[in-house]
């Protein structure tokens, strides 16, 4: 499955920090929530179809403390920076 979506509400720290990922293999979705840092628990939640996904995704953050932010963005930039460089 690839990486889609992938979003941390900015808190340091495995009590307070909140991941959410989004995966798709193009006709299932799946969307990843852990609470805590590594070794934190982890929830996933099975989709037919992107907007449910989503959906989904929006709730979780509205329920969880802390500026949520792409995580994906930034390392699809690092990425594309190190190609330019090489």
């Amino acid at each position: 499955m690839e990486v889609r979506g992938r979003w941390w509400n900015g808190v340091w720290g495995r009590i307070g920090r909140r991941d959410i990922w989004l995966l798709s293999d193009g006709d299932r979705w799946v969307v990843r929530g852990r609470l805590g840092g590594d070794e934190g628990q982890e929830v996933t939640h099975h989709f037919d179809n992107e907007d449910r996904a989503r959906d989904l995704i929006k709730h979780m953050m509205v329920l969880s403390a802390g500026t949520w932010r792409s995580l994906l963005d930034p390392l699809r930039r690092e990425s594309r920076r190190r190609q330019v460089g090489d």
